[in-house]
C-alpha cells in the first residue's frame, strides 16, 4: 500500500530514531515498506534489513549530495504494488493516531495527488513552519505513487527548500489536488545539525524565485518576485544570513530568464499561493457571523493574499492585535503558524477567524455555515 521514503546524510544517530518510530506503527510487511537515499555520507550508514515490525528496509547509496531529488531515486526502487509515498526526514516521524494512516490515504478521493499531515515541532513547542493550504512541507507528506512519477518527482536543481513548491505547482497543473488531513501528526525534532543559514537563505532567495518565475501569471509575476526578494532579505536580516542571502540573490538574478515558463491561469495560481483559501475562509466567516472590520495580526507568508481577500470582501481592514476590527484574523497561509497563532490568540477572549477552513478541521467546535456561496460586498456592507 505505502513506502515510506527518507533522505539522510550524516545523522545515524537521528536516523536511527526515525527507523525506531516507523517499526513502532501497527503496519506489516505486505502493507509498507522503508527506502532511505544515503545522500554521500562521510560514513555509510547503517539501517536494519527489517524494522520491528517486519518492514523491509532498503538503503540506497547516492554518489552525490542530491538534497530532496534523492526522494526520487528512492521512489523508483520501490516495489510497484505501493500506491502512495510517505515522505520523511530522517528526523521526523508519523506518530499514531485514532485512524490509521493506510485507511486516511485508502479514503482519499481520486482526484488527491499529495496528503498533508499536521507537523509538530516537539523540541520547540510549535507547528512546523512553511508550506501553504497546496503546498506541503516535504518531511510529512503522502504522495500518489502515480502523481509523483508523472510529475518527475522533486527538481534537482532546488537541492532542499521550496522543492515541495514547484512541485506542488505540477501537480496543480497536472489537475490534482493536495489535501490536508489533521488526524495524520508527524513529529519533526528538527535537528540543527547539518543547518548552515547563510546556505538556506541563499536557497530560499533562489528557489522561491525560480518558482515565481516558472509559474507566475506574467501579470504578477514582476511584482511577486519584488515580494519573494524583499521577504527573505528581511529574514536574512533576522538571523544573521545576509552574505549568504545576497550569494543567492546573485544567483537568482543570473538564472532568472533561463528558468522554464509554465505560467498558470488565475483559478490555478489563487489555489497555489493559498489566495482561493482564503477567499473561501472569509466568506464562511462572514456567513457565519458578519463583520465590518478587520484587525490582520501574526502576519506571516503569503500575507497579501489574507488582505486581499479581505479587502475584496468589503472589510476593512487594520493592523495588529491593538487595532480597531470587530474580529482578529491571522495574516498568513502558513499551516503550521496559522494554527499557533490561534492557539496563542484564544486567551484574548476575542473572535479569531483562520484564513483557512482546512486548518479550521483541528478545531472541533468549528462549523460550516449551511450556505454555499458568499457575494463580495461593498464598503457600506450592500451586497
Amino acid at each position: 500500500m505505502l513506502a515510506f521514503i527518507m533522505p539522510t546524510r550524516d545523522r545515524q544517530a537521528e536516523l536511527d530514531r526515525t527507523l525506531d518510530a516507523v517499526g513502532r506503527l501497527g503496519l506489516g510487511p505486505s502493507e509498507a515498506e522503508v527506502v532511505i537515499a544515503d545522500n554521500a555520507s562521510r560514513e555509510s550508514p547503517r539501517a536494519p534489513g527489517t524494522l520491528a515490525n517486519g518492514l523491509k528496509v532498503t538503503l540506497l547509496r547516492r554518489g552525490s549530495n542530491e538534497g530532496a531529488a534523492a526522494r526520487t531515486a528512492a521512489a523508483l526502487e520501490v516495489d510497484a504494488s505501493r500506491k502512495w509515498l510517505v515522505m520523511l526526514d530522517d528526523d521526523s516521524a508519523p506518530v499514531e493516531s485514532g485512524s490509521s494512516l493506510i485507511e486516511l490515504l485508502e479514503s482519499q478521493p481520486s482526484g488527491v495527488g499529495a496528503v498533508m499531515a499536521d507537523i509538530h515541532l516537539p523540541l520547540q513547542g510549535k507547528r512546523e513552519s512553511g508550506g501553504l493550504p497546496e503546498v506541503p512541507v516535504g518531511c510529512g507528506v503522502a504522495y500518489r505513487r502515480e502523481a509523483y512519477l508523472h510529475a518527475g518527482g522533486y527538481d534537482p536543481l532546488f537541492n532542499y527548500y521550496a522543492e515541495e513548491y514547484d512541485l506542488s505547482a505540477k501537480l496543480l497543473l497536472a489537475g490534482w489536488r493536495v489535501a490536508f488531513e489533521p488526524t495524520w501528526r508527524v513529529e519533526h525534532r528538527k535537528v540543527e545539525t547539518g543547518r548552515d543559514m547563510n546556505v538556506i537563505l541563499g536557497r530560499l532567495v533562489r528557489n522561491n524565485g525560480w518558482v515565481m518565475a516558472r509559474y507566475a501569471p506574467a501579470s504578477v509575476r514582476g511584482r511577486m518576485l519584488d515580494e519573494t526578494i524583499e521577504r527573505y532579505g528581511r529574514i536574512a536580516k533576522k538571523e544573521g544570513a545576509v552574505e549568504g542571502y545576497r550569494r543567492g540573490l546573485i544567483e537568482l538574478q543570473r538564472t532568472l530568464d533561463s528558468q522554464p515558463r509554465d505560467e498558470m491561469d488565475e483559478p490555478t495560481w489563487d489555489r497555489f499561493t493559498g489566495l482561493a483559501a482564503a477567499r473561501e475562509a472569509i466568506g464562511w466567516a462572514l456567513a457565519e457571523r458578519a463583520f465590518e472590520s478587520a484587525s490582520i495580526v501574526s502576519p506571516g507568508k503569503n500575507e497579501w493574499a489574507v488582505r486581499r481577500a479581505l479587502e475584496e470582501a468589503g472589510v476593512e481592514v487594520h493592523e495588529g492585535v491593538a487595532g480597531r476590527g470587530d474580529v482578529l484574523v491571522v495574516g498568513t497561509m502558513s499551516p503550521g503558524p496559522m494554527l499557533d497563532a490561534r492557539k496563542m490568540l484564544e486567551p484574548l477572549g476575542r473572535r479569531v477567524v483562520l484564513p483557512w477552513i482546512g486548518a479550521s478541521r483541528l478545531i472541533p467546535s468549528f462549523e460550516r455555515p449551511e450556505v454555499h456561496a458568499v457575494k463580495r460586498r461593498s464598503r457600506s456592507g450592500a451586497a
